[in-house]
């Protein structure tokens, strides 16, 4: 079965998984990264999973709604966590700076094992997806990975904009001063 599965699978699937494996890997490195980096990858990211929570909730609408509650909620916990203290953003620059996490590599590769999982669902049993529970199931994972992804990037503009606001600060305060 599983051989059937892999030998099936269109072959775009591989690099794709490879390229996401490698992005992945690169982040549980410390590293500087740009805006771009900041925000495109994440936006790519939940772009896939809402994709992917269309696919399976156009025969019941309601789960994209439960996407969106899951996808909220798990952003509002990640906003609430404090960002390690190694993180930094070079206002002058405008780096960050960023230890290494395992947590976009998991994180990306349970939106692709869903999507995966999704997809020969619907070649091999498509009346599998048709329950609300399955629908809900996909929905839900989807929206956590989305929200953690999206909970990520926004603590980091929130580090950018505090920089810039304690940049401000100082400025208006040395110049008051002299």
């Amino acid at each position: 079965m599983f051989t059937m599965l892999v030998s099936n699978t269109p072959v775009w699937v591989w690099p794709l998984l490879l390229g996401l494996l490698v992005l992945g890997l690169r982040q549980t490195l410390p590293q500087q990264m740009g805006w771009m980096r900041v925000t495109a990858l994440p936006l790519a990211l939940v772009g896939l999973s809402v994709y992917g929570t269309l696919s399976v909730a156009l025969v019941y609408p309601p789960a994209m709604v439960l996407w969106a509650a899951f996808a909220i909620s798990a952003a509002t916990l990640v906003l609430r966590r404090p960002l390690p203290a190694s993180a930094r953003y070079d206002l002058a620059r405008q780096r960050f700076t960023v230890p290494g996490s395992a947590v976009p590599l998991a994180l990306m590769m349970g939106i692709f094992v869903t999507k995966y999982a999704v997809g020969a669902t619907q070649a091999l049993a498509p009346a599998l997806l048709q329950s609300h529970a399955a629908i809900n199931a996909v929905a839900g994972m989807y929206g956590l990975c989305s929200g953690v992804l999206l909970g990520r990037s926004l603590r980091l503009w929130q580090l950018a904009a505090k920089t810039d606001a304690q940049w401000h600060h100082s400025a208006t305060s040395s110049r008051a001063t002299a």
